[in-house]
This record gives C-alpha cells, structure tokens and sequence, in this order.
C-alpha cells in the first residue's frame, strides 16, 4: 500500500515538488493527489474550508498506509482521519511538533496574511505553551511571489530575520508550496528552518517504523 500526500489545492506541479520533497525522508516515494477543482494555492479561510471539505471527502484508491495532508492549515485531515484507518499527518501540526521537540522558541514565515489566525491556532494547538512567537508575514502579493522565486526567497528571509528579531530561534516556512523555498534558504537563514512537507515525512517514517517494530 502507498503512501498518499495529499495535495489541497489544485496545481499539479506543487503537487510533484512536494511528493519530491517527502521521499527524501519515506521508506518509499508517495503517490500524489491533487485537488480536483479550487484555487492553485490557498490564501484565504474561505479557500482553506473548501479545501477541507474536498479532502474529507476524497476516495483515495489504493489504499493508503499513511497519509500526508500536504497544506499547512491541515484541511480535512481530521476527516479523512475518521475514514481511513492509517496514520494521517497534517504538514502544519508536524511542522509545530518538530520545532517545539527542539524546546527554543519558535516563528512561522509566511507569504499568506489572510491564514494568520488559523495558523496561530494550529501552532498552538501543537507546542507547549510560550514557545509559539507568532506568524511573520513577507510583504507583497502571494501569487505572484510564488511566480518569481528570488523574490519570494527574499520575501521570505525578510519575514525570518523579523521572526528572529522577536526573538525565534527556529523558524517554520509555512506552507506546502513554499517547500522548495525553504530548502533553498536554508544554507543562509540566521536559524534553522523546518520545512513543512520534510517535517511530517519524518513524521510518517517514523510512525510506520513503531508499528513495525510493534509488529516483531
């Protein structure tokens, strides 16, 4: 049985950069799913809950044995949770989970102002009281930012160096379509990054690894 990263939104070549990302870090490369219809990146709730719903209710042949939900508000990964019986790991909550492993505070960097407060919540949700600094914001629009990768990399090394200057001393790049960005910037960011797709990789490898062993 694969294991299915589940892309929310509708591009399929973000859908292939994340599937590349996470097979860095799996026992096997995922297949890709890609939303059926919606926007190709998610900036706004309105977008995050019609995501939900779409990932709720997919079919997902085969039958996965993890599940990766490859968005960083996590849509639908509750619901699809109650439908199969697998580990389902949302980037964002993985991401939270693996920063906060490392005790020092840390930030969100991010290109989407309209998805602060569901990333608040879920950062909070996923980290011990007092660790979350709070989601940085780069300046300029998010399409076209994801259009032109020197500027969103600026974009974003701007947002970390503020992340850091509140005081972070990690920093997550909060999104699935950022993923390749992180990668890019980690050599030249002033703290560690965690990227979101690597992190719940991690995540599911080791998952399946206990269960395994528990197995004999």
């Amino acid at each position: 049985m694969p294991i299915t990263l589940m892309n929310p939104n509708s591009n399929r070549a973000t859908t292939e950069a994340m599937c590349a990302i996470a097979a860095r870090a799996l026992p096997q490369a995922p297949l890709g799913w890609t939303a059926p219809d919606g926007p190709p990146m998610i900036t706004t709730q309105a977008a995050l809950d019609a995501a939900a719903a779409l990932v709720g209710a997919a079919v997902l042949t085969p039958e996965p044995t993890a599940i990766i939900v490859s968005a960083f508000g996590d849509p639908g990964a509750e619901e699809i949770a109650r439908r199969y019986p697998c580990p389902v790991i949302g980037i964002g909550g993985a991401a939270a989970r693996a920063a906060a492993r490392s005790g020092a505070p840390f930030a969100v960097a991010t290109t989407t102002p309209e998805l602060q407060p569901a990333i608040d919540r879920l950062m909070q949700r996923n980290a011990a009281p007092g660790l979350y600094k709070g989601c940085f914001l780069s300046q300029g629009d998010a399409l076209a930012l994801m259009a032109d990768a020197e500027a969103l990399d600026a974009a974003l090394l701007e947002a970390v160096r503020r992340a850091v200057a509140s005081g972070a001393r990690r920093v997550i790049i909060g999104g699935g379509p950022l993923g390749q960005a992180a990668e890019r910037l980690r050599e030249c960011a002033p703290v560690p990054l965690e990227n979101p797709v690597l992190c719940a990789a991690r995540e599911v490898a080791a998952t399946l690894e206990k269960q395994h062993e528990r197995r004999g």
